[in-house]
């Protein structure tokens, strides 16, 4: 099954606003130092808008089109959640459940206190399946600085590395201590990594292989998976970051084979690591749009799509924050944020969008209520600012009736 290019004034959308569109996203490519960007907009299940900007190889000239191949980063983890949730719906574990029970190497985590001398202290409760999915399980990233924790997780070589088997990676996060005890604050971590090797455990397959036969292959995500096989290289696109010391605008080709490998036949990972086009990741949102199915193939089930994005947090951890960035107005179910106040997120919306982004600027939402589906690919990592804030505010001026439907 194929999205449909449909008019936008017949799903209730202006040409003429879209327009604004593209202007936008090619001043980032002019002034700010993006390669290029690749936008789609869905609306009742039909494209209304597509564009291309900019570069796909700015140093080769290959302008960026339809087809590109993109490293999603962290737009990896709403899809590995969804895969573990398929389990969940065969009643292989429970949300409350202790993740020990499946991985008894996490019994005996410590929790760094945070005094002066660095002492430990045993767990307060045990880290539940569901603190995993919320990012409220201690565990942390080694991207902040908030919690010394952060600075071994930068020790370890084997987290920054795309060398190491996910079990190997798993046992050696198992064997730090938390950053927080479980459920006292949201901090963005690898925990999803954990639910990623969970999904091995519980299903008895590598991880490649359960995503592909729950999702990629009866979503026809033709393109997604863990490396780009050689026949799909030339669609690859070239990843860049920002020249240290130099302006904003200017901008430098990296390479990041090291770390996220395009080629391994053996690297998966459940927080980053996955390869996909526009298309390919429209496919999957439109699923989560459409309760759980697609093409006639249930994925999972209407009330389990809507567990995930229900908000999971207590008043008392929001709002989430990532480093300096605070995330208004939103919550965060099982595998990504869920817009909870309007006004507070200071964007236009809906009560109940959900979605997440990447570190190199992809980004994804939907929203259930206007049944509207926006996915943005790019490839510059380290930046401080926002195309995707531009892009959903961009879409929703340009809706001229409202659904109305919850």
């Amino acid at each position: 099954m194929r999205l449909t290019a449909e008019a936008p004034e017949a799903l209730g959308c202006s040409s003429e606003r879209l327009t604004r569109i593209m202007p936008a996203l090619q001043s980032y490519v002019d002034k700010r130092g993006y390669p290029g960007f690749e936008a789609l907009l869905a609306r009742e299940g039909h494209i209304f808008y597509s564009a291309h900007v900019g570069y796909q190889d700015r140093e080769h000239g290959v302008p960026t089109k339809p087809g590109a191949i993109y490293r999603i980063y962290s737009m990896t983890k709403p899809i590995v959640c969804t895969a573990f949730m398929a389990l969940f719906e065969e009643g292989r574990f429970q949300l409350l459940d202790p993740v020990a029970k499946y991985l008894p190497s996490f019994a005996k985590v410590k929790v760094l206190r945070g005094d002066p001398e660095g002492s430990l202290e045993d767990l307060h409760r045990p880290i539940t399946i569901r603190d995993l999915l919320t990012h409220t399980s201690g565990l942390a990233y080694g991207l902040l600085s908030e919690s010394p924790v952060d600075e071994m997780y930068r020790r370890s070589g084997v987290l920054g590395s795309g060398t190491y088997s996910l079990e190997a990676v798993v046992q050696e996060l198992a064997g730090l201590p938390l950053a927080y005890q479980p459920g006292s604050k949201w901090y963005y971590s690898m925990s999803i990594d954990v639910i990623a090797y969970l999904i091995e455990v519980i299903s008895n397959r590598p991880l490649q292989d359960f995503l592909a036969e729950r999702l990629f292959t009866p979503l026809g995500m033709e393109d997604t998976a863990y490396r780009v096989p050689p026949d799909k290289q030339s669609r690859l696109a070239s990843i860049y970051n920002h020249r240290e010391g130099s302006p904003a605008a200017e901008t430098e080709r990296i390479d990041v084979e090291q770390r996220y490998p395009s080629t391994s036949a053996s690297f998966a990972r459940g927080g980053t690591g996955l390869f996909s086009t526009a298309p390919d990741y429209m496919r999957f949102a439109q699923m989560l749009l459409q309760k759980g199915e697609w093409d006639g193939s249930r994925i999972l089930s209407p009330k389990v799509v809507d567990l995930m994005h229900s908000n999971h947090l207590s008043p008392s951890l929001l709002p989430c924050r990532i480093g300096d960035s605070v995330i208004r107005g939103y919550g965060f179910g099982l595998g990504s944020r869920v817009l909870l106040n309007v006004a507070e997120s200071g964007m236009p919306g809906s009560v109940g969008e959900f979605g997440w982004g990447g570190a190199a600027n992809t980004h994804y939402w939907v929203d259930p209520r206007e049944r509207i589906v926006g996915v943005l690919m790019t490839q510059l990592l380290g930046s401080q600012q926002a195309p995707q804030v531009d892009f959903q505010t961009l879409a929703y001026q340009a809706v001229t009736s409202l659904s109305g439907t919850a």
